[in-house]
């Protein structure tokens, strides 16, 4: 088990809530980047999640998507959203290589691994917004 950390940008909510009900449980994960309550230092917007993730959920994640066996007609996932957010991930682990994570980026989906969710949303040059400055 490890954990993954992401910033999603706000303009791609919607698909990347897509693909979290592909990659997770059920109906629900529709609801995990519900909360944009993040910016980089040029004030771009992000939704973020912090999550355990088993050792295949990378493999699965970056593997071309299937619907889901619960989600039966009526279809609640929309298949081209969910694609057109896998097609945006950017994964990083650590390597000797490449010891520091990627800044966040408004073109991206960046999914980090590392054990502190909120070391890694620092790392990604993200801050919180204060809760009376959010737009959700």
């Amino acid at each position: 088990m490890r954990r993954i950390t992401i910033a999603c940008p706000a303009a791609h909510v919607d698909d990347a809530n897509q693909l979290a009900m592909v990659l997770g449980y059920g109906p629900a994960d529709g609801l995990t980047y519900s909360n944009v309550g993040y910016q980089d230092a040029l004030g771009n917007l992000y939704a973020c999640a912090s999550l355990p993730v088993g050792d295949s959920f990378v493999s699965t994640a970056t593997s071309p998507l299937v619907r889901p066996e619960w989600d039966t007609e009526p279809y609640q996932v929309n298949m081209a959203g969910a694609t057109r957010a896998q097609a945006l991930v950017v994964f990083w682990e650590p390597t000797e290589e490449s010891p520091e994570p990627p800044l966040a980026n408004p073109d991206a989906i960046t999914a980090v691994a590392g054990e502190d969710g909120v070391a890694m949303l620092a790392a990604m040059g993200l801050t919180a917004i204060p809760q009376e400055e959010r737009l959700d």
